[in-house]
Protein backbone atom coordinates (compact mmCIF):
# COMPACT_ATOMS: atom_id res chain seq x y z
CA UNK A 1 0.00 0.00 0.00
CA UNK A 2 1.23 3.96 -0.28
CA UNK A 3 2.42 5.41 2.35
CA UNK A 4 -0.38 7.58 3.89
CA UNK A 5 -0.11 11.39 4.72
CA UNK A 6 -3.88 12.28 6.28
CA UNK A 7 -4.79 14.89 7.73
CA UNK A 8 -5.95 14.46 10.83
CA UNK A 9 -7.27 18.26 11.02
CA UNK A 10 -11.21 18.49 10.16
CA UNK A 11 -12.47 21.52 8.28
CA UNK A 12 -13.59 23.61 11.55
CA UNK A 13 -14.93 26.69 9.30
CA UNK A 14 -13.41 30.04 6.95
CA UNK A 15 -10.23 31.94 8.23
CA UNK A 16 -11.63 35.46 9.21
CA UNK A 17 -11.07 37.69 6.30
CA UNK A 18 -11.01 35.20 3.34
CA UNK A 19 -12.60 36.38 0.27
CA UNK A 20 -14.84 33.80 -1.23
CA UNK A 21 -14.03 33.44 -4.54
CA UNK A 22 -16.75 33.23 -7.34
CA UNK A 23 -14.87 31.00 -8.14
CA UNK A 24 -3.01 15.15 -27.99
CA UNK A 25 0.19 14.56 -27.02
CA UNK A 26 2.45 12.00 -29.58
CA UNK A 27 2.63 9.59 -26.75
CA UNK A 28 -0.02 6.76 -26.95
CA UNK A 29 -1.66 6.19 -23.46
CA UNK A 30 -0.84 3.04 -21.81
CA UNK A 31 0.11 1.60 -18.68
CA UNK A 32 3.44 1.31 -16.80
CA UNK A 33 4.68 -0.48 -14.07
CA UNK A 34 3.98 0.20 -10.26
CA UNK A 35 6.09 2.65 -8.48
CA UNK A 36 7.91 2.11 -5.28
CA UNK A 37 5.52 4.50 -3.42
CA UNK A 38 2.12 2.73 -3.70
CA UNK A 39 0.23 0.20 -5.68
CA UNK A 40 -1.34 1.59 -8.15
CA UNK A 41 -4.82 2.02 -8.86
CA UNK A 42 -6.84 -0.06 -11.31
CA UNK A 43 -6.78 2.34 -14.35
CA UNK A 44 -4.26 3.28 -17.01
CA UNK A 45 -4.27 6.19 -18.65
CA UNK A 46 -8.44 7.32 -19.27
CA UNK A 47 -8.59 3.93 -20.64
CA UNK A 48 -10.71 2.22 -18.39
CA UNK A 49 -10.57 4.91 -15.45
CA UNK A 50 -12.93 5.29 -12.26
CA UNK A 51 -15.54 7.91 -13.56
CA UNK A 52 -14.78 10.79 -10.86
CA UNK A 53 -17.80 11.20 -8.20
CA UNK A 54 -17.43 14.91 -9.28
CA UNK A 55 -17.34 15.72 -13.23
CA UNK A 56 -17.43 20.00 -13.05
CA UNK A 57 -14.66 20.72 -11.13
CA UNK A 58 -12.46 23.49 -10.91
CA UNK A 59 -9.01 24.86 -10.45
CA UNK A 60 -8.02 28.04 -8.71
CA UNK A 61 -4.38 28.83 -9.68
CA UNK A 62 -1.82 30.74 -7.53
CA UNK A 63 -1.65 34.06 -9.68
CA UNK A 64 -3.12 35.55 -13.01
CA UNK A 65 -2.51 33.04 -15.78
CA UNK A 66 1.19 32.69 -17.02
CA UNK A 67 4.12 30.74 -18.15
CA UNK A 68 4.03 28.32 -15.19
CA UNK A 69 0.73 27.05 -15.57
CA UNK A 70 1.25 25.23 -18.99
CA UNK A 71 0.64 22.04 -17.72
CA UNK A 72 -3.17 22.27 -17.06
CA UNK A 73 -3.75 24.33 -20.21
CA UNK A 74 -1.96 21.78 -22.16
CA UNK A 75 -4.41 19.45 -20.26
CA UNK A 76 -7.19 21.32 -20.99
CA UNK A 77 -6.60 22.12 -24.62
CA UNK A 78 -6.21 18.91 -25.51
CA UNK A 79 -8.73 17.04 -23.87
CA UNK A 80 -7.07 15.28 -21.38
CA UNK A 81 -9.22 16.37 -18.62
CA UNK A 82 -12.28 15.24 -20.79
CA UNK A 83 -10.87 11.82 -21.67
CA UNK A 84 -10.79 11.00 -18.11
CA UNK A 85 -14.29 12.03 -17.82
CA UNK A 86 -14.49 15.27 -16.19
CA UNK A 87 -17.71 17.53 -18.35
CA UNK A 88 -15.69 20.75 -17.28
CA UNK A 89 -12.63 21.77 -15.51
CA UNK A 90 -12.58 25.63 -14.71
CA UNK A 91 -9.22 27.17 -14.45
CA UNK A 92 -9.45 30.73 -12.23
CA UNK A 93 -6.69 32.75 -11.82
CA UNK A 94 -5.75 33.20 -8.54
CA UNK A 95 -4.54 36.25 -5.63
CA UNK A 96 -1.47 33.94 -4.17
CA UNK A 97 -0.53 30.83 -2.78
CA UNK A 98 -2.35 31.50 0.73
CA UNK A 99 -5.29 32.57 -1.17
CA UNK A 100 -5.37 29.69 -3.10
CA UNK A 101 -4.80 27.18 0.06
CA UNK A 102 -7.24 28.74 1.67
CA UNK A 103 -9.83 28.49 -1.35
CA UNK A 104 -9.84 25.16 -1.69
CA UNK A 105 -9.75 24.62 2.54
CA UNK A 106 -13.39 26.18 2.72
CA UNK A 107 -14.49 24.54 -0.12
CA UNK A 108 -14.47 27.29 -2.65
CA UNK A 109 -12.63 25.23 -5.20
CA UNK A 110 -11.90 20.86 -5.70
CA UNK A 111 -8.37 22.05 -6.41
CA UNK A 112 -5.47 24.69 -6.37
CA UNK A 113 -2.13 25.69 -6.97
CA UNK A 114 -0.74 26.77 -4.01
CA UNK A 115 2.88 25.89 -1.93
CA UNK A 116 4.07 23.54 0.86
CA UNK A 117 4.37 26.97 3.38
CA UNK A 118 0.97 27.93 2.58
CA UNK A 119 -0.39 24.58 3.31
CA UNK A 120 1.09 24.30 6.45
CA UNK A 121 0.51 27.70 6.97
CA UNK A 122 -3.51 27.57 6.67
CA UNK A 123 -3.59 23.73 8.61
CA UNK A 124 -2.01 26.19 11.68
CA UNK A 125 -5.12 27.77 11.19
CA UNK A 126 -7.46 25.34 11.91
CA UNK A 127 -8.20 23.78 7.97
CA UNK A 128 -7.14 20.74 6.41
CA UNK A 129 -5.72 21.47 2.88
CA UNK A 130 -3.76 18.67 1.70
CA UNK A 131 -1.24 18.25 -1.04
CA UNK A 132 -1.89 15.56 -3.61
CA UNK A 133 1.18 16.29 -5.82
CA UNK A 134 3.93 18.23 -6.00
CA UNK A 135 4.31 19.97 -9.75
CA UNK A 136 7.35 22.07 -8.51
CA UNK A 137 10.16 19.67 -6.96
CA UNK A 138 12.07 22.65 -5.96
CA UNK A 139 11.11 26.19 -4.18
CA UNK A 140 10.42 28.75 -7.52
CA UNK A 141 11.66 31.90 -4.64
CA UNK A 142 14.85 33.61 -5.33
CA UNK A 143 16.21 36.85 -3.84
CA UNK A 144 18.06 38.95 -7.05
CA UNK A 145 19.05 42.48 -7.78
CA UNK A 146 20.60 44.39 -10.59
CA UNK A 147 24.39 45.11 -11.13
CA UNK A 148 23.43 48.14 -12.08
CA UNK A 149 20.63 49.10 -9.09
CA UNK A 150 23.00 47.01 -6.44
CA UNK A 151 26.38 48.40 -7.55
CA UNK A 152 28.12 45.01 -7.50
CA UNK A 153 27.68 41.36 -8.26
CA UNK A 154 25.45 40.14 -5.13
CA UNK A 155 26.92 36.08 -4.75
CA UNK A 156 25.93 36.38 -0.92
CA UNK A 157 22.94 37.17 1.58
CA UNK A 158 25.38 38.85 3.93
CA UNK A 159 26.11 41.87 1.07
CA UNK A 160 22.44 42.61 2.08
CA UNK A 161 23.17 44.16 4.83
CA UNK A 162 22.07 47.77 5.37
CA UNK A 163 20.00 47.48 2.30
CA UNK A 164 16.34 47.85 1.38
CA UNK A 165 14.75 44.88 0.05
CA UNK A 166 10.83 44.92 -1.40
CA UNK A 167 9.17 41.81 -2.05
CA UNK A 168 5.36 41.41 -2.09
CA UNK A 169 3.27 39.18 0.78
CA UNK A 170 2.65 35.54 1.06
CA UNK A 171 4.53 32.69 0.00
CA UNK A 172 7.67 35.00 -1.20
CA UNK A 173 7.88 37.16 2.02
CA UNK A 174 7.58 34.27 4.16
CA UNK A 175 10.12 31.85 2.65
CA UNK A 176 12.31 34.99 2.28
CA UNK A 177 12.34 36.15 5.81
CA UNK A 178 13.13 32.38 7.12
CA UNK A 179 16.39 32.29 4.62
CA UNK A 180 17.25 35.75 5.66
CA UNK A 181 16.88 34.79 9.31
CA UNK A 182 19.02 31.67 8.55
CA UNK A 183 21.82 33.68 7.06
CA UNK A 184 21.49 35.95 10.04
CA UNK A 185 20.79 39.16 8.13
CA UNK A 186 17.39 39.20 8.51
CA UNK A 187 17.29 42.22 11.32
CA UNK A 188 20.11 44.20 9.40
CA UNK A 189 17.89 44.85 6.30
CA UNK A 190 14.87 47.30 5.58
CA UNK A 191 12.77 44.95 4.25
CA UNK A 192 9.69 46.58 2.64
CA UNK A 193 6.39 46.01 0.98
CA UNK A 194 6.71 46.44 -2.69
CA UNK A 195 2.89 44.65 -3.23
CA UNK A 196 3.16 43.31 -7.21
CA UNK A 197 5.26 45.86 -8.49
CA UNK A 198 8.77 44.89 -7.48
CA UNK A 199 10.71 44.30 -10.46
CA UNK A 200 9.59 47.37 -11.86
CA UNK A 201 10.89 49.11 -8.30
CA UNK A 202 14.01 47.04 -8.61
CA UNK A 203 14.96 48.52 -11.98
CA UNK A 204 13.54 52.25 -11.50
CA UNK A 205 16.63 51.66 -8.36
CA UNK A 206 13.43 52.28 -5.68
CA UNK A 207 14.78 49.46 -3.77
CA UNK A 208 18.49 47.99 -3.58
CA UNK A 209 17.03 44.26 -4.29
CA UNK A 210 13.78 42.27 -4.52
CA UNK A 211 12.82 38.77 -3.70
CA UNK A 212 9.88 37.11 -5.51
CA UNK A 213 9.80 34.02 -7.69
CA UNK A 214 12.52 33.05 -11.04
CA UNK A 215 9.66 34.09 -13.20
CA UNK A 216 10.40 37.74 -12.08
CA UNK A 217 13.84 37.55 -13.16
CA UNK A 218 12.95 36.37 -16.43
CA UNK A 219 10.95 39.61 -16.82
CA UNK A 220 13.82 41.57 -15.35
CA UNK A 221 15.99 39.92 -17.64
CA UNK A 222 13.66 40.68 -20.96
CA UNK A 223 14.07 44.11 -20.39
CA UNK A 224 17.77 44.05 -20.98
CA UNK A 225 18.76 44.01 -17.24
CA UNK A 226 21.66 41.59 -15.90
CA UNK A 227 19.99 40.02 -12.42
CA UNK A 228 22.18 38.22 -10.21
CA UNK A 229 19.85 35.73 -8.23
CA UNK A 230 20.09 33.91 -4.63
CA UNK A 231 17.98 30.99 -4.40
CA UNK A 232 16.12 30.00 -1.33
CA UNK A 233 15.60 26.18 -1.88
CA UNK A 234 19.40 25.78 -1.93
CA UNK A 235 19.52 26.90 1.92
CA UNK A 236 15.84 26.03 2.83
CA UNK A 237 14.74 22.62 0.87
CA UNK A 238 11.32 22.75 -0.29
CA UNK A 239 8.64 22.58 -2.68
CA UNK A 240 7.13 25.46 -5.06
CA UNK A 241 3.84 24.80 -6.82
CA UNK A 242 1.79 21.56 -5.81
CA UNK A 243 -2.00 20.75 -6.31
CA UNK A 244 -3.25 20.75 -3.04
CA UNK A 245 -6.85 19.68 -2.23
CA UNK A 246 -9.10 19.36 0.93
CA UNK A 247 -8.78 16.15 2.92
CA UNK A 248 -11.93 15.56 3.28
CA UNK A 249 -12.81 16.03 -0.11
CA UNK A 250 -10.20 13.69 -1.84
CA UNK A 251 -11.38 10.75 1.05
CA UNK A 252 -15.05 11.12 -0.06
CA UNK A 253 -13.98 11.43 -4.32
CA UNK A 254 -10.61 9.93 -4.19
CA UNK A 255 -11.09 8.51 -8.19
CA UNK A 256 -11.76 12.74 -9.46
CA UNK A 257 -8.25 13.17 -7.52
CA UNK A 258 -6.69 10.60 -9.25
CA UNK A 259 -8.61 11.19 -12.30
CA UNK A 260 -7.39 14.98 -12.23
CA UNK A 261 -3.77 14.12 -11.26
CA UNK A 262 -3.49 11.78 -13.99
CA UNK A 263 -4.65 14.45 -16.34
CA UNK A 264 -2.39 16.95 -15.16
CA UNK A 265 1.16 14.93 -15.59
CA UNK A 266 -0.21 14.00 -19.03
CA UNK A 267 -0.48 17.33 -19.81
CA UNK A 268 2.96 18.64 -18.28
CA UNK A 269 4.23 15.64 -20.59
CA UNK A 270 2.89 16.84 -23.71
CA UNK A 271 3.66 20.61 -22.37
CA UNK A 272 7.37 19.87 -22.39
CA UNK A 273 7.05 18.19 -25.80
CA UNK A 274 5.69 20.99 -27.39
CA UNK A 275 6.45 24.03 -25.72
CA UNK A 276 5.29 26.78 -28.56
CA UNK A 277 2.03 25.03 -28.13
CA UNK A 278 1.60 24.88 -24.89
CA UNK A 279 1.81 28.66 -25.09
CA UNK A 280 -1.04 28.82 -27.66
CA UNK A 281 -2.87 27.22 -24.89
CA UNK A 282 -2.71 29.68 -22.50
CA UNK A 283 -2.57 32.63 -25.07
CA UNK A 284 -6.15 31.13 -26.12
CA UNK A 285 -7.00 31.25 -22.33
CA UNK A 286 -5.75 34.55 -21.79
CA UNK A 287 -4.97 36.47 -25.14
CA UNK A 288 -3.40 39.30 -23.71
CA UNK A 289 -0.39 36.72 -22.94
CA UNK A 290 0.08 37.36 -26.38
CA UNK A 291 2.29 40.68 -26.24
CA UNK A 292 4.44 38.87 -23.93
CA UNK A 293 4.61 35.41 -25.38
CA UNK A 294 8.22 35.41 -25.63
CA UNK A 295 8.81 35.85 -21.63
CA UNK A 296 5.80 32.91 -21.23
CA UNK A 297 7.78 30.87 -22.75
CA UNK A 298 10.90 31.35 -21.11
CA UNK A 299 9.47 31.20 -18.22
CA UNK A 300 7.75 27.64 -18.89
CA UNK A 301 11.45 26.54 -20.40
CA UNK A 302 12.89 27.45 -17.08
CA UNK A 303 10.31 25.48 -15.06
CA UNK A 304 10.43 22.60 -16.68
CA UNK A 305 14.22 22.24 -17.39
CA UNK A 306 15.38 22.70 -13.92
CA UNK A 307 12.22 22.85 -10.88
CA UNK A 308 9.59 19.74 -12.00
CA UNK A 309 12.34 16.64 -11.96
CA UNK A 310 14.09 15.31 -9.11
CA UNK A 311 15.51 12.05 -7.75
CA UNK A 312 12.52 11.16 -6.14
CA UNK A 313 10.66 11.76 -9.42
CA UNK A 314 12.88 9.94 -11.14
CA UNK A 315 13.24 7.00 -8.51
CA UNK A 316 9.07 7.21 -8.05
CA UNK A 317 7.29 8.98 -10.42
CA UNK A 318 5.79 12.44 -11.07
CA UNK A 319 3.83 14.55 -8.29
CA UNK A 320 5.35 12.41 -5.33
CA UNK A 321 5.73 14.08 -1.76
CA UNK A 322 8.99 13.08 0.35
CA UNK A 323 9.35 13.75 4.48
CA UNK A 324 12.43 15.47 4.30
CA UNK A 325 11.33 19.18 2.27
CA UNK A 326 7.81 18.78 4.18
CA UNK A 327 9.77 18.92 7.79
CA UNK A 328 12.76 21.12 6.61
CA UNK A 329 9.91 24.16 5.38
CA UNK A 330 7.62 23.75 8.86
CA UNK A 331 10.83 23.39 10.91
CA UNK A 332 12.68 26.96 9.55
CA UNK A 333 9.09 28.83 9.15
CA UNK A 334 8.39 27.95 12.67
CA UNK A 335 11.57 28.92 14.46
CA UNK A 336 10.24 32.03 12.51
CA UNK A 337 6.85 32.16 14.44
CA UNK A 338 5.15 31.84 10.77
CA UNK A 339 2.34 29.54 12.25
CA UNK A 340 -0.79 30.29 14.24
CA UNK A 341 -0.59 26.46 15.88
CA UNK A 342 1.72 23.47 15.70
CA UNK A 343 1.49 21.31 13.19
CA UNK A 344 2.29 18.05 12.14
CA UNK A 345 4.25 17.82 8.60
CA UNK A 346 3.30 14.86 8.17
CA UNK A 347 -0.10 15.48 8.15
CA UNK A 348 -0.80 17.10 4.95
CA UNK A 349 0.57 15.54 2.40
CA UNK A 350 -0.14 12.40 0.34
CA UNK A 351 1.00 10.33 -2.44
CA UNK A 352 -2.36 8.33 -2.32
CA UNK A 353 -4.18 9.49 -5.38
CA UNK A 354 -1.13 9.34 -7.85
CA UNK A 355 -1.78 6.25 -9.89
CA UNK A 356 1.37 4.58 -10.55
CA UNK A 357 -0.12 2.86 -13.14
CA UNK A 358 -0.41 5.37 -15.40
CA UNK A 359 2.73 6.14 -17.29
CA UNK A 360 2.90 9.80 -16.97
CA UNK A 361 3.30 10.09 -13.55
CA UNK A 362 5.49 6.59 -12.98
CA UNK A 363 7.70 7.80 -15.80
CA UNK A 364 7.37 11.52 -16.08
CA UNK A 365 11.49 11.73 -15.86
CA UNK A 366 12.28 9.49 -18.58
CA UNK A 367 9.94 10.99 -20.70
CA UNK A 368 10.85 14.44 -20.48
CA UNK A 369 14.09 13.78 -19.82
CA UNK A 370 14.80 11.83 -23.07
Amino acid sequence: MQQTRRAFIGAVGAIGGVALAGCSGERDPGIGSEGTNGEGSDAGDGGGASEPEVASVSLVLNWRIGGLHAPYFAAQENGFYAEEGFENVDIESGQGSDFAAQQVAIGNTEFAITSSDQVLNVTSKGLSPQCAGVVMQRNPVVVFSSQETFGEELTDPRQLRGRTLGSGPGMVRGMTEAYLESAGVLGAIEYVDSGFDTVQQLLAGEIDAAAGVFSDVVDARQQGYEIDTLSVAEAIPSYGHLVAIDAGFGEDNPHTVESFLRATARGAVWATDHPEEAIDALVAAQPELEEVRESQREKWDVMRTEYMVSETVREEGWGVSAPGPWQDTYETLDAGGFFDSEVDPDAVWTNDYLDTGSEYIADYASMVEE
